[in-house]
């Protein structure tokens, strides 16, 4: 895209999100959220308590709730990687690895791109 193209591109979309704001402002719901929010603020304010403390507050198992999702998350197994194999169509060199930080694999993407590499690849078994 030129430079110009991407600088009209850009007007437009300000233009748009200029007269979204624009309906927002007027939007009724917006102006009540808006209150409550300045005066859940002030009550919070008053009395030194913290958006942690609301939740606390209203919802006493949303900790419970978190850590049994973490916990989950920590349980899985990890899946094992795949072997790829990459040929250097330039050179005819070869190299199998598991993850993209191999030494070798790091000179080819600096020199013919990242893009290039992978498209050398083939998946093994």
């Amino acid at each position: 895209m030129s430079l110009i193209n991407e600088y009209r591109s850009t007007e437009e979309t300000i233009r748009e999100l200029q007269a979204r704001l624009e309906a927002l402002k007027g939007d009724k719901n917006l102006q009540t959220e808006l209150e409550f929010e300045g005066k859940l603020r002030q009550l919070m304010g008053e009395y030194q308590k913290s958006l942690r403390d609301i939740v606390a507050l209203l919802d006493p198992d949303f900790r419970a709730t978190k850590a049994a999702r973490g916990a989950a998350k920590v349980s899985t197994p990890k899946r094992a990687r795949k072997v790829k194999q990459y040929k250097n169509p330039h050179n005819g060199e070869v190299v199998e690895t598991k993850g993209g930080n191999h030494k070798t694999l790091k000179e080819w993407k600096a020199k013919w791109g990242g893009d290039e590499v992978e498209s050398w690849a083939t998946l093994l078994d």
